[in-house]
């Protein structure tokens, strides 16, 4: 099959070698950026393209002869780049995590009679995923929490924190309302709040706190309690407090020596070269998924703990493993002919199907992507 990866950042990237590498698909890599796609000129297996995502003269020229494509682009362009690919009536597996509605284009999917499966990568994607499996195990689900976080193996001040993935896209979580579910009622909060200590074996004491990550399963799920929080180094979310309250990650062009320029804009020129990670640099992933709920008569908890960090023989940081190689099983399962509905997919859909499940989870598996699962009687 001919698969076509939309984006070639560091996520991006690491799709196309895993794709690439077991010689079942061809695989093309498209983005503006010829550095980044550099960066893949010697991987066998990987025709680069140049294009603007953009403009959609250009997404059908990268889309022509394809048999399903990857969203890989950042979230301000996602809906837009899915939108696009939809209108070529193409299968497409999406990590852009883009802010609005996936549901939008649901239609559109359907028309096309294609399936589109959103936010397919490790938080949203793995968590929802094992929501789905336990919802269509459960005789009912009553809690759920997601505490997730991509963070540098080593922390250094001042920030305490580096990105594996968009910094746009940081910081758009952390600026975004946050929802979650609690007495069954959805909640608004303001991101970076309700922050409490988590200790973790193997990584120790971090920080979580509320960001708007449950998505889709706050449309797709019915369940009493359901949040999900970030994590991060303690210390580093006060650190962004003082920016946000100061106005530092405003929209509104403020000017500046007969200058306007929005505060974001600067913030986010200042920051991203202190928030990228220098070449090898090692990080990990850190998740804890926890749901409660009734099973046989009796009142359970079912853990999900995963500790993954960065791989020096392929030298693929922790998040590109993590989410690409989810996303990697998403195409695998639609180029294998596993999964059939059409439509706009989040990954809670696939959770309940025990095959979909089971593949997924052992795709990461043989990656070296492993949750520890735990179960406990509550009562």
């Amino acid at each position: 099959m001919r698969v076509v990866v939309l984006g070639a950042g560091l996520v991006g990237g690491a799709i196309a070698r895993d794709l690439a590498s077991g010689g079942e698909f061809e695989v093309t890599v498209v983005d503006t950026s010829q550095a980044a796609l550099a960066r893949l000129a010697d991987q066998p297996g990987v025709v680069a393209m140049r294009a603007d995502l953009t403009v959609a003269a250009e997404v059908r020229r990268a889309l022509e002869h394809q048999d399903l494509v990857v969203g890989a682009v950042p979230g301000h362009m996602g809906l837009a780049t899915l939108r696009k690919v939809l209108d070529c009536r193409k299968p497409v597996v999406d990590i852009s995590f883009f802010p609005e509605d996936p549901f939008e284009l649901d239609s559109l999917a359907r028309e096309a009679g294609v399936p589109a499966l959103v936010d397919f990568g490790i938080a949203p994607g793995c968590s929802n995923l094992i929501f789905g499996r336990m919802q269509a195990e459960f005789d009912t689900v009553e809690r759920f929490v997601c505490l997730v976080g991509g963070l540098p193996s080593v922390p250094t001040w001042p920030w305490e924190y580096k990105a594996a993935f968009s910094p746009a896209d940081v910081l758009e979580e952390y600026t975004r309302p946050a929802r979650y579910v609690a007495g069954g009622r959805m909640v608004t909060m303001p991101a970076l709040s309700e922050a409490e200590f988590v200790d973790f074996p193997g990584v120790g004491t971090l920080e979580a706190f509320n960001t708007d990550g449950l998505r889709t399963l706050l449309s797709t799920a019915k369940v009493p309690f359901m949040q999900e929080k970030t994590l991060r180094y303690p210390g580093h979310i006060e650190r962004i407090r003082v920016l946000r309250e100061s106005g530092f990650l405003g929209t509104e062009p403020v000017e500046a020596g007969n200058v306007k320029v929005r505060p974001l804009d600067l913030t986010s020129r200042l920051l991203f070269p202190l928030w990228q990670l220098a070449e090898g640099e090692e990080d990990l992933t850190v998740m804890r998924v926890s749901i409660e709920g009734m099973h046989g008569g009796r009142r359970i908890r079912r853990t999900f703990q995963l500790l993954d960090r960065f791989d020096p023989a392929t030298r693929t940081s922790s998040m590109a493993r993590t989410t690409g190689y989810t996303c990697t099983a998403g195409v695998r399962l639609l180029a294998g002919g596993m999964f059939h509905r059409t439509g706009i997919v989040p990954p809670e859909f696939v959770g309940r199907e025990q095959a979909c499940y089971d593949f997924v989870i052992a795709e990461l598996g043989r990656r070296g992507v492993v949750f520890a699962e735990r179960t406990e009687v509550l009562e």
